[in-house]
């Protein structure tokens, strides 16, 4: 087991340390750093950026060759973790010999170690692992309401002892960091567009936490991570493919998952039912198609594979708050904007 110690909560250090141990390459872009490491070790990147003082992102997307630990030597108690497994799995725990905690793909997870401890993240050899990591420093979050909300709920339940939750599987996280990835912007737009992402990400995590405590007890899924990861791909389908005419038979027999698993998979990734999922897919289509296209109101219901003109209405009304037409209207009226 390789163990790569980080005795800093500054980026910038963290970088270096890793550096140091794992070798590879650090590009920095402003407040952004990426380790890019292809060697005997790993093959991939380590990314993080600092959203303010208090808080700061990371994400590792690599494939270690061996088992790896990166061991956090913080005497810090305030520090919380708030993590999230897109790709593989990860081991967390407090200490050598604590027992660990593992965070498995889709799911997320919450470590805060007491000054007396140091918490451990764990990598097996010859996987693929993409995880994310928000570290908070509660007691210097500028933001009074979220610091007052972090303390009531972490540090009260803390109580100055180790704390760690795995949560249940949640999609909205992954397509949040699959969104922060995509982003291409420059300058102040693209740090106030990481920024505000980073912040959602963490709003998830805080909701998911807060939702598996007032479900502990009544909830217990039957699907596995392969089914989670079939729920996730026919997800995905409807999305690129809104316009087909579906059944329950039809996705069942796509995915290989049961009714009854599409649908606790569904309400599980999406809180939705099926029916809601394609239907809310479809009026985002249609919402797209509208700002995007010269398309009339009649072309698009047909393009999202509706035959309802008056039901497309009810539904996209339902959503946005006007009538398809108005919107478009609206959206025809808008001053073109030049810049300089």
């Amino acid at each position: 087991m390789k163990k790569i110690s980080i005795t800093s909560n500054n980026l910038s250090v963290i970088f270096k340390q890793m550096q140091l141990q794992l070798g590879g390459k650090i590009e920095i872009k402003s407040k952004e750093y990426k380790l890019v490491i292809d060697n005997e070790i790993a093959k991939g990147f380590i990314s993080g950026v600092s959203i303010e003082n208090a808080i700061a992102y990371l994400e590792y997307d690599i494939f270690f060759k061996e088992n790896v630990s990166f061991e956090g030597k913080l005497q810090n108690s305030n520090l919380i973790h708030f993590g999230y497994c897109s790709k593989g799995q990860m081991a967390q725990s407090f200490g050598e010999d604590g027992i660990q905690n593992h965070l498995s793909q889709f799911q997320t997870g919450i470590f805060s170690g007491s000054s007396e401890t140091s918490t451990l993240l764990t990598f097996k050899k010859n996987e693929e692992v993409k995880v994310s990591i928000i570290t908070v420093d509660i007691l210097s979050v500028s933001d009074i309401e979220l610091r007052t909300q972090l303390q009531n709920i972490f540090q009260t339940t803390q109580e100055d002892n180790d704390f760690s939750y795995v949560g249940s599987f949640n999609l909205k996280i992954a397509e949040k960091i699959e969104h922060l990835n995509t982003i291409s912007q420059n300058g102040l737009v693209r740090n106030l567009l990481i920024n505000s992402t980073v912040y959602l990400i963490l709003a998830l995590e805080i909701e998911q936490h807060k939702y598996d405590l007032i479900h502990t007890e009544s909830y217990c899924s039957s699907l596995s991570q392969a089914d989670m990861e079939a729920i996730k791909d026919i997800s995905e389908f409807i999305k690129n493919y809104p316009e087909i005419q579906y059944s329950l038979k039809y996705l069942s027999k796509k995915s290989g998952l049961s009714p009854f698993k599409l649908q606790e998979g569904f309400k599980i990734m999406h809180n939705r039912t099926v029916t809601d999922f394609i239907r809310n897919v479809r009026v985002e289509a249609a919402e797209n198609l509208i700002r995007t296209t010269e398309l009339n109101i009649s072309e698009i219901v047909y393009t999202i594979g509706l035959t309802s003109r008056s039901y497309f209405s009810k539904i996209f009304k339902a959503k946005y708050n006007c009538s398809p037409k108005h919107y478009q209207n609206y959206l025809n009226n808008l001053p073109v904007l030049s810049y300089l």
